[in-house]
């Protein structure tokens, strides 16, 4: 029986573990990486081969990611198991990519804002509206999720918005949604619904200071452009 072709069996300079171990693991590539996660290819080609068919299969990492693990399966050599620990890896690097290791993180500009969610938002496929509620000190006491859905200033109700407010006892708030199209462009609604919150916003003595557009590694700060 011919064997699947393991990492052992790529010459010992070449193997990405040990390249890791020597070098760290910002030297490595893409490809190399995966290939640690597979830890084995087929029989007929090295894990390496099958790391670089994947990528290839993919048109990079930004939609492999986004990759399902029937879609993983659907590439020859990517069984179950292979495809549940690419999603773990995968799954375990977004999740880092959004921890916050100040838990009184401030935000200080539209930049700060769009750091603080970007890589949670400009992956999904339907537009969420999110709030992150500050303190006084512009220092995020709580992010919440109050809409999915296309926006739409009569079911954005700015009730739920400043409900939560209370609860938390924010003295300001940061809007956000996404545009899954990846273009952040505000549409008409966009501009109505944040004027509708800020005006609401300034009865209750809760400041809207911005509302961020994200797209794909792009934002639009309401704020910036004149529109809040």
């Amino acid at each position: 029986m011919v064997k699947n072709i393991m990492m052992k069996d790529v010459p010992q300079e070449d193997r990405p573990r040990e390249r890791l171990i020597r070098e760290g693991a910002s030297a490595l590539s893409s490809q190399e990486l995966l290939a640690i996660l597979l830890h084995s290819g087929t029989r007929n080609e090295s894990v390496m081969q099958l790391a670089e068919r994947l990528v290839c299969r993919f048109e990079g990492l930004d939609l492999l990611k986004e990759a399902s693990i029937e879609e993983l399966k659907q590439v020859k050599g990517i069984g179950t198991a292979k495809a549940v620990q690419l999603l773990a890896g995968f799954e375990i690097g977004q999740r880092m990519a959004r921890m916050v290791h100040d838990s009184r993180y401030a935000i200080r500009s539209p930049e700060d804002g769009a750091d603080y969610v970007m890589e949670e938002l400009r992956v999904l496929k339907q537009e969420h509206f999110v709030v992150l509620f500050l303190n006084t000190k512009n220092q995020v006491l709580h992010k919440k999720t109050i809409f999915v859905g296309s926006l739409n200033a009569s079911i954005v109700h700015p009730r739920e918005v400043f409900k939560e407010a209370v609860r938390q006892s924010a003295a300001s708030i940061i809007c956000f949604h996404n545009h899954p199209s990846g273009d952040p462009t505000p549409s008409r609604e966009d501009i109505d619904v944040t004027k509708r919150l800020a005006s609401c916003g300034k009865m209750l003595g809760v400041d809207v200071l911005d509302h961020i557009v994200i797209g794909d590694r792009r934002f639009i700060s309401l704020k910036q452009k004149g529109l809040l």
